[in-house]
């Protein structure tokens, strides 16, 4: 029962900060987020370092839904391993290594946010039966 209780209490929280975090989704889904930062990785320009300015917004915008909760702490691994880096001509030599990071903490963020949007907009109590995208959100969120 407590579960299902602190299950309700996120999703209540979800549904309250819903049209700022759809405004951060958007943000990402803008053609110069997601679409011009993929690009950048294949066109090796420094330009995907820009990626992690909006995979630290998800992050932000993610935990002020549940200020008290810790996020998942591999969530949060892939986060610190893929943002504060700074370009260097010498990343080119291995472009890989140091950029394939960036994306990777920003496609787990934008799959977190894409997430929590959608079941916030979905669901209007807890469900029994876990889609996995809303079991995906309470493991982010320690509940699981």
């Amino acid at each position: 029962m407590k579960h299902r209780e602190e299950e309700a209490r996120l999703l209540g929280a979800i549904k309250a900060k819903l049209p700022q975090l759809e405004a951060v989704l958007a943000q990402t889904e803008d053609p110069w987020g997601y679409e011009d930062g993929v690009y950048r990785f294949y066109h090796q320009s420094f330009k995907v370092y820009g990626l992690q300015r909006l995979t630290i917004d998800v992050v932000d915008a993610l935990q002020a839904i549940a200020p008290e909760r810790k996020l998942d702490a591999w969530f949060l691994e892939i986060v610190s391993e893929g943002t504060n880096r700074t370009f260097s001509i010498a990343h080119n030599q291995r472009w890989l290594l140091e950029t394939r990071p960036i994306l990777e903490a920003f496609f787990h963020a934008h799959y977190m946010l894409s997430m929590v949007c959608k079941y916030g907009r979905e669901l209007e109590t807890p469900p029994k039966l876990l889609p996995s995208g809303w079991a995906a959100a309470l493991s982010l969120y320690g509940m699981r």
